[in-house]
């Protein structure tokens, strides 16, 4: 029945009630983490809604990610968006400090960052009233259902980008179907990561010509930033010593890096491991991983050097990976190894390394498939699969090099990915001002 999906359903009513009960409380809870990040007051206030910073003249196109990894994946889009659509300007929203300090070290050109409102009636009024964007896209699984529709209501046309959906999320909308209609109609566009997701927003309820497969927007994100004065110091610390990386590395996981270490420093004494933990704060955890595996180690937070005597530089710090990954072609990237998903492996890639990974990279499934098909990654199960195949790449430079240029064909080949997506947005969202084929 047209307009059948127009009506708010009673869970989405007791949803509104239930956060406008809730706000105090979440504005406290929310506010005790900015302040622990030292974030300004008036940033603070971003998210009731007040904003920080002037709307720009003309045509806004707002993007809405969750965090770190979904925020920096956007820089790349806007980036091209910014080439094609000359006079548009851009907004980012995204909810923690760590990734507003990673943006504005990347912000493209016409780009403002703000923290995103409460999904409360007050914040989300304010926030449309001051940016009253021409377009919104939400990132991966960021489904704030106010924001959403009083957006919508506003004929504000929306995307979902880079839709991701977990198969808890997918049970709990089967059970709410009409709710999850009623959202997901206030959507003109999803590009998901993979066809797995495609079909499950059709069978909770999104409109069929609405959901097109995509690929995974992370992996067409721009090389990570190298310091070139701090890749320089590096390189002279290691000097000609042998080197490998194990990067976003998790709890449960430094163990079995640490044991692949220690097995292969007896064939290399000088072999030296960069390790770069996912979550820096860890740091007091891995130093007494490394104490109680009979090793010796500089931390960065430190600002400790690398000596004759360090088997392993601890990289516990933020917005240096780029500068690591340039230092070795040999990157074990974590997450992996347990069951958390896994990490972008064309960051490394793009970097010119070749690639090691766990089983557990299902949040990079279609990433990694043709990666390990052609050689630019391979799959380990545990320590000894880990020393191997570094011990190989590190003995024979030919097999090392060889995995190398499969990585960046592998990247290589997303340049008319992220084109298509480019296009796809445009023409879905209306955001061409002109013929696409004559802009510059």
């Amino acid at each position: 029945m047209p307009g059948a999906n127009d009506r708010p359903t009673l869970l989405y009513r007791l949803y509104c009630g239930f956060t406008a009960m809730a706000q105090p409380l979440a504005w406290l809870t929310v506010l005790k983490k900015l302040r622990a990040a030292d974030v300004p007051e008036n940033r603070q206030r971003e998210r009731l809604g007040y904003a920080s910073l002037p709307r720009p003249s003309g045509r806004l196109i707002w993007f809405h990610a969750a965090s770190v990894g979904e925020s920096l994946s956007v820089l790349s889009l806007i980036n091209r968006l910014a080439e094609s659509l000359p006079d548009a300007a851009f907004l980012i929203t995204s909810g923690t400090p760590t990734s507003a300090a990673l943006i504005a070290k990347r912000l493209p050109p016409r780009t403002r960052h703000q923290y995103p409102p409460l999904d409360t009636a007050g914040p989300v009024k304010r926030f449309l009233d001051h940016w009253s964007p021409d377009a919104g896209v939400f990132v991966e699984s960021e489904i704030w259902p106010r924001l959403i529709v009083e957006s919508h209501q506003r004929n504000i046309p929306l995307a979902l980008l880079n839709a991701r959906l977990s198969e808890k999320s997918v049970k709990g909308w089967k059970k709410r179907p009409d709710t999850a209609r009623f959202i997901l109609s206030r959507f003109s566009l999803f590009l998901t990561q993979n066809d797995k997701t495609a079909t499950n927003l059709v069978n909770i309820g999104a409109a069929p010509d609405r959901v097109l497969p995509g690929t995974n927007l992370k992996a067409m994100s721009d090389p990570l930033p190298v310091d070139q004065a701090t890749l320089q110091d590096i390189q002279a610390q290691i000097a000609n010593r042998p080197v490998w990386i194990a990067s976003s590395t998790h709890e449960g996981e430094e163990e079995i890096v640490l044991a692949a270490h220690k097995t292969l420093l007896e064939r290399w004494p000088d072999l030296l491991l960069l390790l770069i933990p996912r979550h820096p704060e860890r740091r007091g955890d891995i130093a007494t991983l490394i104490n109680d595996a009979g090793m010796t180690a500089s931390f960065r937070s430190n600002n400790e050097t690398i000596g004759e005597n360090t088997q392993i530089y601890v990289a516990d710090t933020l917005g240096e990976t780029g500068t690591w990954y340039a230092l070795c072609p040999i990157v074990f990237l974590g997450g992996s190894l347990k069951e958390i998903g896994g990490h972008n492996p064309f960051e490394p890639a793009q970097a010119g390394a070749a690639v090691i990974t766990g089983p557990g990279y299902f949040n990079f499934g279609e990433t990694f498939s043709p990666l390990i098909a052609t050689g630019g990654a391979v799959e380990v199960q545990n320590s000894t699969d880990l020393s191997k195949i570094v011990a190989h790449w590190l003995s024979d430079q030919n097999a090392l090099q060889v995995a190398q240029e499969a990585a960046q064909s592998c990247v290589n080949t997303q340049s008319d990915a992220l084109e298509s997506v480019i296009n796809t947005l445009c023409s879905e969202l209306n955001l061409y001002t002109q013929d696409p084929s004559s802009s510059g």
